[in-house]
């Protein structure tokens, strides 16, 4: 399964500071199965944010944003995302943010999420390295059945009204 990486921060941007997340999101991904087919770094902008996610939901199934999701003035990686997005899916933010919690207390002030855009899931994980591959390995296990949905396969092994989504 193909998906994309794209590294959100100023600094990493303008070639100031080494873009760690982004590298270790990639490879979280390449030992769960994926391919990562796209990897791009873009400044803390709303309009350049939403290019990204859209340039890169249209050639891949799987899109994963690092960086922008705390609460600074220049964090707006979450605004973009609702932009572009058709739905939000609040649970995985809450997923992600407790298991944050695990490590550090501040994980509470994180605004990862994710949403649907088509057929492509966009999930937002956090910019520190730690945070991005925590939260990251803690929604992976509901990745493929989100694209299956998205892909439009909604068969289930069990069809029992409490176990449809």
């Amino acid at each position: 399964m193909d998906a994309a990486i794209i590294t959100v921060s100023d600094s990493c941007y303008a070639g100031s500071r080494k873009d760690m997340s982004g590298p270790l999101a990639a490879r979280t991904l390449e030992d769960a199965g994926f391919t990562v087919r796209i990897s791009v770094t873009v400044p803390d902008d709303v309009a350049a944010i939403t290019a990204a996610i859209r340039e890169a939901a249209a050639k891949v199934p799987l899109v994963i944003t690092t960086g922008g999701t705390g609460i600074a003035a220049r964090d707006v990686t979450p605004e973009a995302t609702r932009m572009v997005c058709e739905r939000i899916l609040d649970g995985f933010g809450e997923l992600m943010r407790a298991e944050g919690r695990k490590s550090t207390e501040f994980a509470a002030l994180s605004r990862a999420g994710a949403g649907t855009l088509g057929i492509a899931l966009v999930v937002n994980v956090p910019g520190s390295p730690k945070g991005a591959v925590e939260s990251l390995r803690v929604v992976l296990p509901l990745v493929p059945h989100a694209l299956a949905l998205l892909a439009g396969d909604t068969a289930h092994g069990d069809s029992s009204p409490e176990m449809s989504v």
